[in-house]
């Protein structure tokens, strides 16, 4: 296989897109036949720099020490309350795309067929990821897992695949998602919490370096096996904090968990006892693309509120992405205002034993992933408070 082929369904996550040459290893195929890629997502951080000061009150700007890279490592870090930094994204970092001379990405236009009859320039390159063989022993490069076992997430994951498959994608909002757990670790620390909608379970795996539990949760056995198998691959991450990751499935359009001890990813009865006796904190990460999923997730976000004894706090990470539609007629993005219009409903309900506080979270903390981190990367709280 030496191309990946996009057809005109296909949906590509900006991750992947922004890296079009980057080296990735093929492992296998899944169980629809879909390529699986082993990448590698480097943390700009030590488990041995994290204090414990200022993981009390509401200073959470002291919550860790954060040390910058050596100079020139082209990392994405910023030091607290530096605001959004572009600097050494994966746009420059590992794709060596250029910057204009605004700071704004100088795309390269897909090159032309060979065949294209109007073709008035030179043929360029092909661009298309590279897929390494397994047998390659340098296929991650200085970021092997042997030489820095606790600064790397290996995350198996699939590249290119129609909208339903979406989760088995690596998406910037997890990412997002993932820097603010390490951010508000106090959140965190020694909790049990849930992620909804987990895909790949990169964040699950982060929350899992300071939570006690993770129950990491989707539907789908492909993708739940996927899941699995990247909480495995990276179970050294959870071990040196204590934590532990539990994939289980979770269907936001069924009121009750799967039971069935036949099922695969099914609940024990402790499973449930502890989540909804031990259960803090909620988070979901780019699961509001569609108007139905986002309307079962917010049902199943109050559901669980109700059941849980303790009070909860909810984060949810999106990107608002602009899209041209027949319909309208011009650029939309209809996704995210459903998404607002069920925050707006979901703060405004007025029955039930709890009220729920909205506030968006302003994205000025540390990067320690190498993403891009856009203005339309939004994260939004929820905090289930009892009713007055």
């Amino acid at each position: 296989m030496d191309e990946v082929t996009f057809k005109s369904d296909t949906v590509l996550s900006d991750v992947h897109l922004y890296t079009p040459n980057q080296r990735r290893l093929m492992v296998r195929l899944n169980g629809v036949g879909q390529p699986v890629f082993l990448s590698p997502f480097k943390l700009l951080w030590s488990q041995d720099s994290w204090t414990d000061s200022g993981t009390k009150g509401d200073h959470h700007r002291d919550a860790h020490t954060w040390e910058a890279p050596p100079a020139g490592s082209g990392s994405p870090g910023s030091p607290p309350g530096s605001g959004h930094s572009h600097v050494g994204s994966p746009l420059q970092a590992e794709a060596g795309a250029q910057l204009d001379e605004d700071g704004d990405l100088d795309v390269v236009r897909r090159p032309r067929a060979t065949s294209d009859p109007d073709q008035e320039e030179p043929p360029r390159d092909k661009v298309h990821p590279m897929i390494l063989a397994q047998e390659e022993d340098d296929v991650m490069g200085d970021e092997a897992p042997e030489s820095c076992p606790n600064s790397v997430i290996q995350i198996e994951h699939t590249m290119a695949t129609p909208l339903e498959d979406v989760g088995k994608q690596v998406w910037r909002g997890a990412l997002l998602l993932a820097d603010y757990i390490l951010f508000r670790r106090d959140l965190f620390q020694g909790r049990t919490v849930l992620e909804l909608g987990a895909g790949t379970g990169l964040a699950s795996i982060v929350a899992a370096t300071v939570a006690r539990t993770v129950y990491c949760t989707d539907v789908g056995v492909d993708l739940l096996a996927m899941c699995q198998r990247n909480v495995t691959l990276n179970s050294h991450l959870a071990a040196a904090g204590g934590g532990v990751v539990k994939v289980r499935e979770l269907d936001w359009l069924k009121d009750e968990l799967c039971t069935d001890p036949e099922a695969p990813f099914s609940w024990s009865e402790g499973d449930i006892a502890d989540l909804y006796d031990h259960t803090t904190v909620l988070f979901a990460a780019e699961v509001f693309y569609d108007d139905d999923l986002t309307d079962a997730l917010f049902a199943t976000l109050s559901r669980l509120a109700h059941r849980l004894k303790n009070a909860c706090t909810a984060i949810l990470s999106v990107e608002k992405r602009l899209n041209f539609t027949l319909r309208h007629l011009d650029v939309t993005c209809e996704a995210y205002d459903h998404f607002r219009s069920s925050l707006h409903a979901l703060e405004k309900l007025a029955h039930g034993k709890l009220r729920f506080v909205v506030e968006p979270v302003e994205a000025s903390f540390p990067q320690l992933l190498v993403y891009e981190r856009i203005r339309q990367l939004e994260l939004w709280k929820i905090v289930a408070e009892p009713a007055a």
